[in-house]
């Protein structure tokens, strides 16, 4: 095994003091209720409200100036009170014979955040980002080599998603249902350490139009590093979103330099709050594992990581590296990746293998900013 440095442990982000200035208030960022009492106070009819989030969540809409049914003046207020841009394109690139859109965006501070639209023959997903940059440090990850800029606010995260879904609805992914049905909150940033946030996206998502998007919560995933009080949180919020935890190491000695936030929660701790997870919610936990050669892929972390889920409501998703450029770090050889695998359903855990996408198109959390920063 290679030798790590150890990483120093920071404090886990939450909004700190100095930070970039959150974007104004947009319609994602309100309930129905509380966008009437908004317009109301600005002297429009109850009924604009229910109107416009037709427009935005039903028809996937971003553009008042697209709303030719509210009158002329109505679409002025409403744009700058309702639907500021909040995301602004960068780059977007496609590839995997058009499967896979991916865009950068840049935020109203000049931030940049990513996001991914996947297209299968029986599902679309989009991988959202929940924070632009992140605090996690892992050493592996271009977006923890960034550091956290801050969170995003629920409209940045929600507005994602929506314009992802017009992507979709207009034959933007090749050989794919034309409706997105998935989102996977495994972009750029920790989704639990911008807890609040993140919740209400995941309402607002699954609402029913014109609430929200009307997407299905078992269709959601939302992953963590292992922010255990978060997670037993989340435990208790009656939903039933899959839980991705990235684990990397079954052991806390190399946990400890590929996830730092292990210091401070070790490996059992982080599987019992995963545990709980899963007998509260009856989801089947999702277990992340980079495969990353010679560090973490020998057969004796693979029996050791069987032991730790054999009997669990657990599946073991194995991922092939996406190395950035410049990088140490590399994907493990397929052979033992393959034997990873073999021991894993030896010791009766489900276990399969990423489908790896964009790589040619700096498709790895974090990489498409990172290389628009350096240009």
């Amino acid at each position: 095994m290679r030798s790590l440095p150890l990483t120093p442990l920071r404090p886990v982000p939450t909004e700190a003091a100095g930070r970039p200035t959150m974007p104004p208030r947009h319609l994602a960022d309100l309930d129905l209720a509380e966008r009437r009492t908004l317009l109301a106070g600005l002297g429009q009819p109850a009924f604009r409200a229910k109107q416009v989030s037709n427009h935005y969540f039903g028809r996937l809409v971003r553009d008042p100036s697209a709303m030719t049914d509210l009158p002329a003046l109505a679409r002025d207020l409403i744009t700058e009170r309702l639907l500021p841009t909040l995301l602004t394109p960068v780059r977007e690139s496609s590839c995997d014979a058009g499967a896979t859109h991916k865009a950068l965006w840049r935020l109203h501070d000049g931030s940049l955040v990513e996001s991914v639209l996947m297209g299968y023959p029986d599902r679309v997903t989009v991988c959202v980002s929940s924070q632009a940059g992140c605090g996690m440090a892992c050493p592996f990850c271009a977006t923890g080599q960034a550091g956290l800029t801050r969170n995003l606010s629920t409209a940045e995260i929600v507005d994602q998603v929506v314009y992802l879904a017009r992507v979709a609805a207009g034959g933007g992914v090749t050989g794919s249902p034309p409706r997105l049905s998935h989102v996977v909150f495994m972009g750029m940033g920790e989704p639990l350490a911008n807890y609040g946030r993140v919740l209400a996206a995941i309402r607002r998502l699954c609402a029913p139009p014109p609430e929200g998007l009307g997407l299905s919560q078992r269709h959601l995933t939302v992953s963590t590093v292992g922010l255990v009080p978060a997670m037993r949180r989340l435990a208790g919020e009656d939903l039933s979103v899959t839980l991705a935890l990235s684990l990397h190491a079954p052991d806390d000695d190399l946990r400890d330099e590929l996830v730092p936030v292990n210091q401070r929660w070790k490996v059992a701790e982080v599987l019992d709050a995963a545990w709980e997870y899963a007998d509260r919610t009856g989801r089947r936990v999702s277990i992340e594992y980079a495969m990353i050669r010679d560090v973490n892929d020998q057969p004796w972390r693979a029996d050791l990581l069987g032991r730790l889920l054999a009997g669990r409501m657990a599946h073991v998703n194995l991922i092939p590296l996406n190395p950035t450029p410049g990088s140490r770090w590399d994907a493990s050889a397929k052979p033992v990746e393959r034997e990873f695998v073999r021991r894993l359903r030896a010791a009766g855990v489900p276990a399969t293998v990423r489908d790896t996408r964009g790589r040619e198109i700096d498709g790895a959390c974090g990489q498409l900013a990172a290389a628009a920063v350096a240009t």
